[in-house]
């Protein structure tokens, strides 16, 4: 089993494949394109081909002892992640920190701390202990803390000879310049329609009648399509439809019903645990009724809701929903800063209500 299993995303697989052919395999690479798309999964796939004792010049053969060292220690370094997320005391986070020679480096708390990536340091001048390559996959790197990001540059600026420094995130454009430039730019693209819409008759997570619209929602996403479960997106986005309907009052109503319209706000804020798939509902809601005003209802995600995403976009127009997309934002710093964002979501009802145009 070696890169054939890999599903989408040609080119980036034979982009690495001929640099292990042509044994030019850079200290550092940049994996950025959607997220679910499986750029984790390939650069420990890239790991196990930089380490695997059968290769053959492009690709690993998956079984050899080497290979299954790269997912002993990859589930090592998970574990060891998870368990350090449960730790109360920040400072003791990051106490005995634990590294493989291929390791993962993502967050313990909400950024890629400057101990880990000291440890990185330290780890990346030694020779590897079990494998003949260290391979470090950073994800996701725009989490690196800014103080961090001038200790791993030092790194980057002469990598050692058995080291690879994979760096994960959506956008390139997030990293800072300096970063960008001593990395070579490996890009992915939303997996094809084909693939999700096997992968979702396989796992039996829709019919073929419901099929169109379960692979627009998967948004070319493995992970999104791995997991999409249509009853319960439904039930969470119906907040969503009764903010929004609300909102979109005709000019016949003038006002909107504010009781239902706080009940909406109120669970979208609820669970805090949901709210980033709640918000990530919302941004598509987003994006289809601009796509629904435009009549570009070809990239429509939420097509059973096409005809209310034209009554909506229409009675809103371009200004509310760009009004809509920037309170999302704020809804979302609000939460990272532990600050309910039933709040600002209130405040951006009011807000879309008092700029939408009624007739």
């Amino acid at each position: 089993m070696g890169f054939e299993s890999f599903l989408g995303n040609p080119q980036a697989v034979q982009t690495l494949r001929q640099m292990l052919a042509k044994e030019r395999v850079p200290g550092a690479l940049i994996f950025s394109g959607p997220e679910g798309v499986g750029k984790k999964t390939l650069a420990l796939m890239f790991a196990k081909a930089l380490n695997c004792e059968r290769r053959k010049s492009d690709d690993f053969c998956g079984e050899c002892a080497h290979c299954r060292k790269v997912d002993e220690m990859a589930r090592g370094a998970r574990e060891d992640l998870g368990r350090r997320r449960q730790i109360k005391e920040a400072a003791r986070r990051v106490e005995g920190l634990i590294y493989f020679d291929v390791q993962l480096i993502e967050p313990i708390t909400r950024y890629i701390l400057v101990e880990q990536i000291r440890h990185l340091r330290v780890t990346a001048a030694s020779r590897p202990f079990e494998l003949p390559r260290n391979v470090f996959v950073i994800d996701p790197a725009q989490a690196i803390h800014w103080q961090a990001v001038d200790l791993l540059l030092k790194v980057l600026e002469e990598p050692p000879a058995t080291a690879v420094f994979i760096l994960i995130c959506p956008n390139a454009g997030e990293l800072r310049a300096t970063l960008r430039s001593r990395c070579q730019r490996v890009r992915f693209l939303a997996v094809e329609d084909a693939i999700i819409a096997r992968l979702l008759l396989e796992g039996k997570r829709a019919g073929r009648d419901e099929m169109e619209l379960a692979v627009r929602l998967a948004e070319g996403s493995i992970a999104r399509a791995n997991s999409l479960d249509l009853e319960d997106y439904r039930r969470r986005r119906q907040a969503w439809v009764d903010y929004l309907e609300s909102l979109a009052v005709g000019p016949e109503t003038r006002t909107p019903d504010w009781s239902r319209l706080f009940d909406a706000t109120r669970t979208l804020g609820r669970e805090r645990g949901e709210f980033e798939e709640a918000l990530h509902i919302g941004y598509t809601l987003l994006r289809d009724l601009t796509g629904a005003l435009t009549g570009r209802v070809e990239g429509v995600s939420n097509l059973d809701l096409l005809p209310r995403l034209k009554a909506w976009s229409s009675r809103l127009g371009f200004r509310t929903i760009a009004r809509l997309k920037e309170g999302l934002d704020e809804a979302y710093r609000l939460q990272i800063r532990n600050v309910n964002p039933q709040m600002g979501l209130d405040a951006l009802a009011v807000e879309a209500v008092e700029s939408s145009p009624r007739g």
